[in-house]
Formats: structure tokens, sequence, C-alpha cells
């Protein structure tokens, strides 16, 4: 049914008895019908109290509607409006979650898969990340992630599954470049290297490998001594005309050469590598600097000073190639090994006018070169020549004058020499401070020496073994046995042990003192170090022990003798 809705609405405030207005409004959600009889009497009822008041104020606002039938209702069963039977069967429980879907498969990339395989924590780990990644479905491998599993298989030391790699990556459509394989050839055994070189033309899809190539994997041959053999292969497949895997030898690949031949002293067959090298007459097969002091420092470390020279003077008329320091430096060394100073003085000289400024090094092998003849103040010369030049001396330098000044008896000269190092931010090594120990120890001055072993290790300088060998074998000669055996406990301490010629004498100097509870410690320090005393030494051990009447430690002593042979 559809329904009326009645506004009452309030016209005055000054008699609201009165003021009152009765309107019937349309409702917005239905359309109007005609009013039922209660309606009627309740319009009736209020126009009529509202009519003595104010007849002509107040009225009834009614427009009766248009009729319409109302709309039809759905039919709905008396059934559905019954309460549940009780004890009636619950409801059933709702249906399960469906499971939860499989993760979707996560595929790498290869930037991913090489760092994953470069970084595993073994090669087999590495081998089994390759493997599975090859395994998903439209994964192919790249150069990048067979190069990572093939370094990572040398470093192993695992040449063989290595090759099977390689096998398998020639398979492959991908196509390498060189800098992704030099590394491995660098890593490589050498008969692995020269395989991979004579593999190089399949991983790189071309017929010959490039000159970097083969001088990568020549200098891995001559790098690795004791493989003669397959060098002399390789040799022979450059000097092959049928050969079609490898370019025509360069200067770089020559150089390497002369430097092996150099290296192992067959001189012979570097200068006839020489010779062939100059008997070509295209421009990238030239003897350069690189190659006559390759050959000028063989000569030069042979004595034969005379070639060198000749070599040296064909180098600058001939070849037009100007020497570099190193060069000169090489000849003045030969000059000083066989105590020609002034010829290497004279070399200096020449460097010099040819407008060839000296370094740190040509000046330190001049100093030590006098040094070595003896001549002190020719060496103090050099060294303030060197200064004079703007040249600032080296740890090098200073470290030939402080031997030249510590074993002329000019021990505090050299310490101040150390001090001023250190001045100039020169950091001495070990072989400057036995310098000075052995200086101290010449002098008589054991107990500096022992001083400045002890202040070397506080500033953190590793000493080696010739250090504490210096100070026992003085202090044994000497007959300080006191400082003997603290500086053998010392010694012991970081590993060393000392001559087998002192541990005797401190054995033997213990036993002539009567100190047998020292000798027995010092022995059972040196047998756990290894050393075997000598007949003579066991002798005077158990002759000691026995005089002092100790049964007890001449049993024990029986028993160290048995156990060290």
């Amino acid at each position: 049914m559809g329904r009326c809705l009645f506004t009452i609405r309030f016209l005055s405030r000054a008699d609201p008895s009165t003021r009152w207005r009765t309107e019937v409004a349309r409702s917005p959600s239905s359309d109007l019908h005609e009013p039922t009889p209660f309606q009627r009497a309740a319009l009736l009822a209020v126009n009529a109290a509202a009519a003595p008041a104010e007849a002509n104020r107040a009225s009834v606002l009614y427009r009766p509607p248009a009729m319409k039938p109302p709309p039809a209702l759905p039919w709905i069963s008396p059934l559905q409006y019954r309460s549940p039977a009780r004890g009636a069967p619950p409801s059933p429980p709702p249906p399960p979650p469906p499971p939860p879907s499989a993760p979707r498969p996560r595929y790498l990339h290869h930037p991913e898969l090489a760092r994953l395989i470069a970084s595993a924590p073994s090669a087999q780990r590495a081998l089994d990340l390759f493997n599975a990644a090859s395994s998903q479905r439209g994964f192919s491998h790249t150069p990048a992630t067979f190069s990572a599993l093939l370094v990572r298989l040398a470093r192993a030391r695992l040449p063989r599954a290595a090759a099977a790699v390689l096998r398998r990556a020639a398979s492959e459509p991908c196509r390498f470049e060189e800098p992704q394989l030099l590394p491995l050839a660098r890593l490589l055994p050498p008969d692995h290297a020269l395989a991979l070189l004579r593999f190089l033309p399949a991983l790189l899809r071309r017929s010959r490998v490039s000159h970097k190539a083969l001088a990568v994997c020549l200098d891995r041959l001559v790098s690795a001594r004791g493989c003669p053999g397959v060098l002399d292969e390789l040799v022979a497949d450059l000097r092959d005309p049928r050969n079609k895997y490898l370019p025509r030898p360069n200067t770089c690949v020559y150089n390497i050469l002369i430097k092996h031949y150099v290296k192992t002293g067959t001189l012979e067959t570097a200068f006839r590598v020489f010779d062939e090298m100059r008997g070509y007459t295209c421009a990238d097969v030239k003897p350069n600097l690189v190659t006559y002091s390759t050959l000028i420092g063989g000569l030069c470390r042979g004595g034969k000073m005379q070639e060198a020279f000749e070599l040296f003077e064909q180098m600058i008329e001939k070849d037009r190639i100007v020497p570099d320091q190193l060069v000169y430096n090489v000849i003045i060394n030969g000059f000083c090994r066989l105590g020609q100073v002034d010829k290497a003085r004279a070399i200096f000289g020449f460097m010099r006018k040819n407008e060839c400024e000296p370094n740190a090094f040509n000046y330190a092998t001049l100093i030590n070169g006098h040094c070595k003849k003896g001549d002190i103040e020719a060496a103090r010369s050099v060294f303030e020549e060197m200064r004079e030049a703007g040249v600032e001396p080296d740890a090098v330098s200073y470290t030939a004058l402080i031997g030249c000044i510590c074993r002329h008896g000019s021990v505090d000269e050299g310490i101040n020499l150390v001090l001023e190092m250190k001045e100039k931010g020169r950091r001495a090594d070990v072989v400057t401070y036995n310098l000075v120990i052995e200086g101290l120890c010449k002098d008589g001055r054991t107990a500096e020496a022992m001083d400045l072993l002890e202040s070397v290790l506080q500033e953190g300088v590793q000493l080696n073994i010739a250090s504490y060998r210096i100070v026992m074998n003085c202090l044994c000669s000497r007959g300080e046995m006191d400082k003997a055996v603290g500086l053998l406990g010392l010694m012991l301490a970081q590993g060393f042990r000392p001559h087998y010629a002192a541990s005797n004498n401190l054995l033997i100097g213990l036993c002539d003192a009567g100190r047998v509870a020292d000798a027995t410690m010092s022995l059972y320090g040196l047998a756990d170090a290894g050393f075997k005393p000598e007949a003579s030494c066991w002798e005077r051990l158990v002759e000691t022990v026995c005089r002092e009447r100790k049964q007890r430690r001449s049993a024990e002593l029986l028993d160290v003798l048995i156990g060290v042979g």
C-alpha cells in the first residue's frame, strides 16, 4: 500500500496553539493514493481545532493522487519462518581452503650465476651450480658462466675437469673473447696451458690466436720451471711452416724466449734467437731496449764484461737505441762485481753526459761497489754527491753505506744513519739491522746488540735466524753464558735454532762452568727443536753430571740420548 505524509508546520511563535498549518506531502519513495477514513478523520480534527483561533490562516492542503494499483508482493511460504527443531543436526562445516599453489621456479640470470660460481665454497659446489642451471628449461650458458667455472676449476688444481668443460664450451654456440680465457692460461699447468693455446681457435671461432694470447701462454711456460719439453714443443710449433693456429712471432714473443734462455744459462741459444730476430725486415720484429738489456744482463752475470760492453755499443751505434737507467745500472753493477769500480765510475759519468740522470738505484750500486772494494771515503763521497744532485737516498742506498761503515768499525756512525733513515721516513729492514748488530758484536758490545734485538722486535720488524745467530756466536765465543742462555730461550720461542757449532759450544761452555742445570735444560730445548749434539758434547755432558753425582739426571740424559738417536 501507498502512504501519505502529513506535515504540520509551525507558523507563529506568538500563539502556538493557533499557528499550525497542516499539509499533505508526497512521499519520495512511493506514489500518493486515496487516504483512508482514519486519515480523513485526523485531517478534519486538526482543521477543526485550528479554525476557531484563525480560520483564515489554517487550511488543509490536500490533493488526491491518481489511483494506481498497488504492486504485487512476492509470495513467501510460512515454512521459511519456522524455527529450527531442537536436536537437529548441525550444519556441515565449511569446505577446507584450497592448498597453496607451488611457488613458481626462479630462473637465474647469467651474471648472477657467474657470481655464484665464482663465490662457491668449493669447486664441486661450483660445478653443481653450473649443472643445475643447465637442467633448467630454455637455459643456455654464456662465455661469462663458462669462464667463471673454468677459473674456479683451475684455481682448485683440477685441470682435467677444466679440459672437459672446455670441450663442452667448444660445442656450444656461444663465442668467447680472449680476455675471458687469458686468466685461465696463467692458472693452468704448463701442459694444459699449451693445450688451451691449441684449443683457442675453436673457442674464438677464428683461425689463429693473437700475439697477446701467445705471449701469455709462452710466459706461463717460461715461468714454470721443470717443463722444458712443453716449451720446446711450443717453439717447434712456432718454427713449423705448416703451423696454422699460431701467429708469426713478434718482438714480445722473441723477448720472452731470450729471457728464458738467459735465465737457464744457455746464452748461445739466446743469441741464436737474437740473430734470428735480426734477420726479419718487418717492423714488428726488431730488437728493442728490453732485448738488449736482457742479453747484457746475462753477459754481466757471467763475468763477460767485454762482450757486454760491445753489445752495449752496438745497441747505441747500430740500432740507435737510447739506453735508460736500467741498462746503465746493469753495466755499472757488472763492473762493480769484478772490482773494476773505475770503469763503473766512467760509465756513470758517460750516463750523465748523455742527459740520463742517475736514479737512487744507480747511486746505490756505485756506493756498494766502493764498499766492496773497501773505499769508505769514496762511498761517502758518492752518498753526498747523491744528495747534492737532489736525489733522495732510499733504503737501499742507506743500507749499502751503513754496511760499509759498520764493517770498518764505525758502528756509531751507522747507528746515526739508521736514526736519519727513520727521520726521513725510510723504514730500516732486517738487512739493515743485521749489519748494525754484526758491527756491535765485532766491537764486543754484546749488551747493546741484545738491547737492539729487543727494540727491533718492539718496532714490529721481523728478525730472521741470522739476527739471532750473529749474537749467539759472539756470546759463545766470548764465554758470556748467562746472556747466551737467555738468548737461547728467546730463539727457541721464536722458532729458531742456533748454529750446530754454536749449540755444541754453548753446552760445553755450560758444563765447563759447572752449570749442570742450565746445560740439561738447554739440551732439552735444543732436542725438541731437532738438535743432535756431537759425540764429544755428549761425553762432556755425561761426565759433568756424573761428577756432580746426580744419577737421576744421568738417567734423564740417557733417555734424551736414546730419543734423539
